[in-house]
């Protein structure tokens, strides 16, 4: 099961701009996870959604993994996450933070405000 934040705009005129993204990866399970994350942005030169992040990791069985990718500049970006362990229970946070570390509410998305997609978008080169 895949999901998605679906397209967050970026900017200081709809609230405060997120220079950077924390994407939180907690493993419930006895069994590890292999979890990938694909990040996507639209610069304001483009106006193109462009694929800027794909990673893939393992999450170690009852942890958690915490990682952060830059988005400043910006106008809008998306998340997309998926847990590829069937055995593993996977919980995932994405958060928006501003140049001064400060949480930017507005761009909060625990799990239970993702969206459930098919799976991730194909990336192509």
């Amino acid at each position: 099961m895949a999901l998605t934040t679906g397209i967050i705009t970026n900017t200081r005129a709809t609230g405060t701009a997120a220079t950077n993204i924390v994407v939180s990866s907690r493993n419930e399970t006895a069994a590890p996870a292999s979890v990938v994350v694909q990040i996507f942005v639209v610069p304001s030169t483009t106006l193109v959604l462009t694929p800027i992040y794909v990673t893939g990791y393992i999450v170690p069985a009852y942890s958690a993994d915490i990682r952060t990718f830059t988005v400043s500049g910006n106008i809008a970006y998306e998340v997309q996450l998926v847990n590829n362990t069937a055995l593993a229970n996977v919980v995932f946070s994405t958060f928006g933070i501003d140049e001064f570390g400060n949480l930017v509410q507005e761009q909060g998305f625990p799990q239970t405000k993702m969206t459930v997609i098919p799976a991730l978008t194909p990336i192509l080169m």
